[in-house]
């Protein structure tokens, strides 16, 4: 098999600053799609221990980075659905750029990806697997995750409708093993 055939495309936008304030739309699926978070029963998810885990990592998002607010979430038996909301960290960036204490530290010391979604998602990732484990389960997530820039209102409203009635259309979804 030629090595060409598989190419390193870039699965964020090149474009944009993941730091940037916006809302974003997050999936993030077990490996192999494997239903570790748990099952729907009548249109309802009901989570594993390890879906418990997921739920409890999530809410905690608020509490170890800055600026951000959590819009709707959901757990799915084999994935999570999530937005996140960036605000005020652009102004927090300007200001660390500007202040002169923050360009006397060695580059080692600071931290510019700290905030970004990219570095959440890694860190709730590593959470989940850390709590999974520790606690005995069995446990891996897909190596990589999906977003999507939220551009406007009307698509935040359409995109939070969808991840609330994900468990109903669970029966129908095309994704589903």
């Amino acid at each position: 098999m030629s090595q060409q055939r598989y190419k390193n495309i870039p699965l964020r936008a090149p474009w944009w600053d993941y730091a940037r304030d916006s809302a974003y739309f997050i999936t993030i699926c077990t490996d192999h799609r494997q239903r570790y978070f748990g099952d729907i029963v009548q249109g309802k998810m009901e989570p594993s221990p390890v879906g418990t885990i997921a739920i409890n990592c999530w809410d905690e998002i608020k509490h170890h980075s800055m600026n951000v607010r959590l819009g709707e979430f959901v757990l799915m038996p084999d994935h999570v659905h999530g937005i996140i909301v960036l605000e005020g960290n652009h102004e927090y960036i300007e200001r660390q750029e500007f202040n002169p204490i923050s360009w006397k530290l060695h580059p080692r010391y600071r931290n510019p990806g700290k905030n970004t979604i990219s570095s959440m998602i890694g860190s709730y990732k590593s959470a989940v697997s850390k709590h999974a484990h520790r606690n005995g389960f069995n446990f891996k997530w897909q190596s990589l995750y999906h977003d999507h820039i939220i551009r406007n209102a009307d698509e935040y409203e359409r995109i939070t409708t969808y991840i609330r009635t994900n468990p109903s259309n669970w029966s129908t979804d095309r994704f589903r093993r």
